[in-house]
């Protein structure tokens, strides 16, 4: 199956047609088939999160079962809608745990769900690796629990540091939703941006789902503040734009690796020219992600992943290549295998967990030009101060 699992990577273009006719789905699992789960939104208002990540997971095992599946065996992904919610998520969990019997789970792909679940598969014993639940304490449950995304912690970090000593700000306003991403990330550049001896001048607050921004707006305008930190998800970021635009304010945005969904642009694209965001390091270039692209678009009418996707991606081939080396659904296994991975060369590049289960990167940066990122640079903090890497 090792080898099965290198050629499945060459083979991307020519199982695409799979996708058309739902190439990944079955009817029910049995001994010839390993059966991993997906928990994300699939309707809704940021459903396209959820789906650019299951269609990766369902494009990568697609591709390892066109290639000879895991000796001999198929994978198959049953993927359940947490419509964005916690007990949406747990609903999910049950039936895939309790029902479908899987033996690994890929997600949630939001942060409070991924929380939720993140206690139930270390009670279980059922690995669970999410593409984006970004929140420092999604892997600090215990055991079990991975990401293919850096943390907030490091995200906070790095951006704050940015702000601070890149972009020479000292004094920022926050506007972030009540969940646990962008408040985790509001707050942890708030601590890091003030330590460093610059102001946050608003915390302003909203809720997910609200559609008025101008009061919160109208508060930080009213303030110093040099730049506007905004993280959240896609839907939120586009209509805080819009009506900063109508209310004439031209302060810099700042966001975070929720902006790196290209849905922003069909949102948003008058208003997106000259944001700032930290997300994801841009993965050096490379067959594997050059392929992926290609495969991904071909299979989804055109559509291009974002780097959520990119990350469920990794973490469908991670997950085969573990449940390969454990040679069996046994869950307990295939966690210990999934913990021993090394240097897994992925569409994003190489992957390594650290103990806890976060992965080890650096943070990349980028500036919207009209509706196009240009990449700036991968950034570290290294004794204090901010350093490019790459």
């Amino acid at each position: 199956m090792k080898k099965t699992i290198a050629l499945a990577l060459v083979v991307m273009l020519a199982v695409t047609s799979l996708f058309a006719n739902g190439g990944s789905e079955s009817t029910a699992a049995d001994a010839d088939t390993y059966v991993i789960g997906f928990i994300g939104p699939l309707t809704g208002d940021n459903a396209n999160y959820g789906i650019r990540c299951s269609n990766a997971a369902n494009l990568a095992i697609s591709e390892i079962n066109a290639a000879g599946g895991i000796d001999g065996k198929q994978l198959r992904l049953i993927a359940e809608n947490s419509l964005g919610t916690v007990d949406g998520a747990i609903a999910a969990y049950e039936k895939l745990v309790y029902s479908d019997n899987v033996c690994a789970i890929i997600g949630p792909v939001f942060t409070s769900p991924a929380l939720a679940v993140a206690q139930r598969c270390y009670e279980d014993g059922i690995v669970m690796i999410t593409p984006s639940a970004t929140h420092k304490d999604v892997t600090s449950v215990g055991d079990f629990v991975y990401r293919t995304v850096p943390s907030d912690s490091l995200q906070s970090e790095v951006a704050a540091h940015y702000f601070y000593e890149v972009m020479g700000l000292r004094n920022i306003a926050c506007l972030y939703a009540m969940n646990d991403y962008s408040q985790g990330l509001a707050t942890g550049v708030e601590e890091i941006f003030t330590q460093l001896g610059g102001t946050v001048s608003a915390m302003e607050t909203c809720m997910v789902g609200d559609r008025d921004f101008r009061t919160q707006l109208g508060a930080i305008r009213s303030t110093d503040a040099e730049a506007i930190y905004i993280p959240n998800y896609t839907v939120e970021d586009a209509q805080i734009l819009e009506q900063a635009y109508q209310l004439g304010m031209n302060l810099p945005f700042l966001s975070s690796d929720g902006f790196s969904d290209p849905e922003i642009y069909n949102l948003a694209g008058d208003f997106t020219d000259g944001v700032i965001y930290v997300g994801p390091a841009q993965a050096e270039a490379s067959t594997i992600l050059t392929d992926f692209t290609a495969a991904y678009s071909a299979a989804y009418d055109g559509d291009l992943p974002d780097s959520f996707a990119t990350n469920a991606y990794d973490a469908t081939y991670i997950l085969a290549a573990a449940i390969d080396r454990a040679g069996s659904a046994d869950r307990q296994a295939i966690n210990d295998e999934v913990k021993a991975t090394t240097d897994f060369s992925g569409a994003n590049g190489i992957i390594n967990f650290a103990d806890n289960g976060d992965m080890i990167a650096s943070q990349g940066v980028y500036q919207v030009e009209g509706t196009t990122p240009v990449y700036l640079g991968s950034f570290q903090v290294v004794d204090g101060h901010i350093v490019q890497v790459d």
